[in-house]
């Protein structure tokens, strides 16, 4: 069973590219080179092209072409929804359409995802955009879901304000200080690399929301966790679900060369089970 927020759940808008962009694609490009701090030099050999030339790019004297814009991005990484910005900039029609995820021409894409994040079960999978708003999630996530109040449950969902809000997931992460500095710095890697206003905005107020303060005799009656230290190979997440405390690792997979600024924002994210404990008890629930 999977959870996809209404047709009108709202989007996030387009992010803010970097510069000044009333003043041309040269500043926006500058900007974004000097962000990823590669030197018109070295960017000028991953082009294939020279210094001078970028360096004339950058101050207006020379207008790149719909090519040398494009190769531009791809060498500094720009996201696919800032080169539609970069090409505006420089007076081309953008290149990469942004088609609503409820188009009947993204029916494939949602049925794909569907049936990946359901071939994870009982593991909790889900999917988000650049926003973290959830457009769908798995049997396994509703699971860890139950008790959550219905407010922060009315779509769009939105996995940072679930996970981190004081009356969401927050009381039940038994290494909430650590998980939370995790996400908090995650985000802040998105806001570096996209620019975008909206999602400061939620990094902002996630951040801001009290953490609860630890019990002070700290475990559950029942524990998923083997005797003995565990060697985790990641941070995982330990949150406490009917009395155990469940050991995950988080993996984020998004998808490669992406034609559609949509698709390029969404990210499916899966807890595979950290320790043997963990995965005997999942498995125990599966009918």
């Amino acid at each position: 069973m999977t959870t996809v927020p209404p047709k009108n759940a709202a989007q996030p808008g387009p992010a803010p590219a970097p510069g000044p962009a009333d003043q041309g694609v040269g500043p926006l490009l500058r900007a974004w080179r000097e962000q990823r701090r590669v030197s018109q030099l070295e960017l000028a050999l991953r082009a294939d092209s020279s210094a001078r030339h970028i360096s004339f790019i950058e101050t207006g004297r020379s207008r790149p072409s719909e090519e040398m814009v494009l190769r531009l991005a791809e060498h500094l990484d720009v996201p696919v929804r800032e080169r539609n910005a970069l090409l505006l900039a420089a007076g081309y029609a953008p290149r990469y359409p942004e088609t609503p995820l409820d188009d009947p021409a993204m029916d494939a894409l949602r049925a794909g995802m569907e049936r990946l994040i359901q071939g994870y079960e009982p593991y909790p999978a889900l999917v988000v955009d650049a926003m973290y708003h959830v457009h769908a999630a798995n049997r396994g996530i509703l699971m860890l879901l139950d008790g959550v109040p219905e407010h922060l449950l009315t779509p769009p969902l939105n996995a940072m304000r679930l996970t981190l809000h004081p009356e969401g997931l927050a009381p039940r992460i038994r290494n909430l200080r650590e998980w939370r500095g995790h996400l908090l710095d995650q985000m802040d890697r998105q806001i570096a690399l996209r620019r975008s206003e909206p999602l400061k905005k939620l990094y902002e107020e996630v951040a801001a929301y009290p953490v609860p303060e630890e019990s002070p005799g700290a475990e559950p009656t029942e524990t998923a966790e083997p005797a003995g230290p565990v060697p985790y190979f990641a941070l995982p997440m330990r949150i406490e679900h009917e009395g155990r405390v469940l050991s995950f690792i988080s993996s984020i997979s998004t998808f490669n060369t992406p034609m559609d600024v949509t698709v390029a924002e969404l990210a499916v994210e899966t807890f595979l089970p950290a320790d043997p404990a963990t995965v005997k008890y999942l498995q125990s629930m599966v009918p």
